[in-house]
């Protein structure tokens, strides 16, 4: 039996880890389009780029659709395109949440009000999307006032990788935050692809 292709629409900040999922599993059915992480810093883009997605993958002839984002700041919009569209999404309101799992994260939201969070593509990336569009390279004395109400930065470690982890302790240092580790994996990201790989 032929097994039909699916599109995956993701996230730039999950490319990393979604191609993990599908080399380690043998996913080679689903094909993968990535849009540009650095719209979490503009989430009026999200949707537009993800309805386009879709629209495309139509017109290539792909009979299942599924995206990879969380809500990811678009307030609710994403998922009434989804909706209208019939196309599922990975589970939570963002990437901490799925990769935590979104029942562990939710269970520890008020101890981690105050949390700054970073994942692999963030601590990799922390000067590309949290200092320079904050403006913190030219402007340090801004750090106090941006980030006056968190009082740690809790890293979710996708990977047990030394560089990543002391990269995440500079970042934690540099916003003046206690800093913590935990380890969580791909989280629910696995379990969502695994699903949307089944015909």
């Amino acid at each position: 039996m032929k097994t039909e292709k699916v599109q995956i629409i993701a996230c730039g900040a999950l490319a990393r880890e979604i191609r993990s999922v599908i080399e380690a599993n043998g996913l080679l059915h689903l094909a993968v389009t990535c849009l540009p992480a650095i719209w979490h810093n503009h989430p009026e883009r999200i949707v537009p780029g993800v309805d386009n997605a879709i629209a495309t993958a139509r017109r290539e002839g792909f009979s299942k659709i599924f995206v990879a984002y969380g809500d990811c700041g678009t307030g609710g919009a994403l998922d009434r395109l989804l909706e209208h569209e019939q196309v599922d999404r990975l589970p939570g309101p963002h990437c901490y949440a799925f990769f935590a799992g979104t029942d562990r994260f939710a269970a520890n939201a008020e101890e981690d009000m105050r949390a700054f969070f970073l994942t692999d593509f963030l601590a990799r990336q922390f000067h590309a999307f949290v200092v320079k569009p904050l403006g913190l390279d030219r402007h340090p004395e801004l750090r106090g006032l941006y980030f006056q109400h968190y009082e740690k930065l809790v890293y979710l470690a996708q990977s047990d990788d030394d560089t990543l982890d002391q990269a995440a302790r500079e970042a934690a240092t540099f916003l003046d935050l206690a800093y913590e580790r935990r380890f969580t994996g791909y989280g629910d990201l696995t379990g969502s692809l695994l699903a949307t790989a089944q015909i």
